[in-house]
């Protein structure tokens, strides 16, 4: 999505507010007759024009079909599903009462992060819509999550599948009125096991006749096309093929170091002035635990993002990365598939990812927002093996070369 600057509050906002002249070759929001609360939503995240994949998804979203879309992280799929999801409600007020516990529409995402980020997305685009979005995640207090759903009533929840299932299992959440079910990351929830609770959740939904279901991967593998075969009803495919997998404004760089070089080189990459703000990604969590605490013993002002990181801390250490407390986060791939923050300036990759998949996901963290970011990848006898299953992904070879002696020392 290109960004528009963002109009002026006002307290009647109309759509001729926020003007955005037609382009050749790009869709606007303001083409696909999007109801006034979501575009003022849209104009207020600035967003111009359709991404490709919105451009391509929308129009058949909004007019009730499922869909399966093919499109990696940070390619505007969030936007495409909460629009979707929001201008069906607004469209389809439902007559008479309502009870609490009966969402209208349910999204599932495989990592807290990642849901924690589409609430955000939500309240955002959905902030003049009255509609009300409840996120719930496993290691966080059930009866604080409780509380919001009882409350008042809940249009959208954004879950993870294993505490969704207990809401489900207590019978504190119905979910046999829901209209729309949105399953995200859906490869990401195959390989961390989640299927067999995903199953489970789709079961308790209507039928897929009866609902509205979008699937989003960032593969097409068989296993994923066969649960989408069983979860989607007549759907249209989507499938964004980026002309570089990479993005464009990331400087990638694969620099080849010695096990024993690693740390030496991150700890200069790290005090070099250009590296504002960085994510530190290694591949497991006994890794991650020891580079963040090598880091810390050197003097860096940094935080953990992984599995055994409790959910308060968390959400507190992503805080404080967003707002510049702490100006480095060492993180897992799981932990990492949720961090949307602009102005990372470099993403360091101390392993190369065993899935290349995930590098893609890694180096996606920088250069977001028409910015651009660097990627420093380290190659060492340990992992070199990998780096031809990332090219071959990519496209095209990476650029491996030594360190700067400024980085040895």
């Amino acid at each position: 999505m290109s960004k528009h600057k963002k109009p002026a509050p006002e307290s009647s906002w109309v759509p001729s507010d926020f003007s955005v002249p037609p382009a050749d070759g790009k869709t606007r929001f303001h083409d696909l007759d999007l109801r006034e609360e979501i575009m003022h939503g849209v104009a207020e995240a600035g967003f111009e024009y359709c991404s490709p994949i919105q451009a391509q998804i929308l129009p058949h979203t909004l007019q009730g079909h499922d869909a399966i879309g093919k499109a990696q992280t940070g390619t505007g799929k969030t936007a495409a599903f909460l629009i979707t999801i929001f201008n069906d409600l607004l469209c389809n007020p439902l007559e008479g009462e309502r009870f609490l516990a009966e969402p209208r529409a349910v999204i599932i995402a495989p990592t807290r992060e990642l849901v924690m980020q589409i609430a955000a997305d939500a309240e955002d685009l959905g902030r003049h819509t009255g509609l009300n979005t409840v996120a719930l995640i496993g290691g966080a207090d059930y009866q604080k999550q409780l509380q919001k759903v009882s409350r008042r009533v809940t249009d959208l929840i954004v879950a993870t599948p294993g505490r969704l299932i207990d809401f489900v299992e207590r019978r504190d959440l119905y979910l046999d009125r829901v209209e729309t079910l949105v399953l995200d990351e859906a490869d990401r929830m195959l390989d961390m096991g989640f299927i067999p609770q995903v199953k489970r959740i789709v079961r308790s939904t209507p039928r897929k006749e009866d609902r509205q279901t979008l699937l989003f991967s960032a593969t097409f593998t068989p296993d994923i096309m066969n649960l989408a075969r069983q979860w989607t009803f007549d759907p249209v495919t989507i499938e964004i093929e980026p002309d570089h997998v990479a993005t464009d404004s990331v400087d990638q760089k694969v620099y080849l170091v010695a096990s024993h070089e690693r740390m030496r080189v991150l700890l200069n990459v790290l005090r070099s002035d250009e590296a504002t703000s960085v994510i530190v990604f290694a591949n497991r969590r006994d890794q991650v635990r020891n580079v963040y605490e090598k880091l810390r013993k050197a003097g860096i002002s940094c935080g953990i993002l992984s599995g055994e990181v409790n959910q308060a801390k968390r959400t507190k250490t992503l805080a404080q990365f967003k707002d510049g407390t702490i100006s480095v986060l060492v993180a897992t791939d799981v932990a990492g598939r949720g961090i949307h923050v602009d102005g990372v300036s470099h993403v360091v990759n101390y392993n190369l990812p065993e899935d290349p998949e995930d590098y893609v996901h890694r180096i996606g963290r920088t250069g977001r927002a028409g910015a651009t970011g660097i990627s420093i990848s380290f190659a060492s006898e340990d992992d070199g093996f990998l780096l031809p299953d990332i090219e071959a992904l990519l496209g095209e070879p990476l650029p491996c070369i030594q360190p700067p002696e400024s980085l040895l020392r």
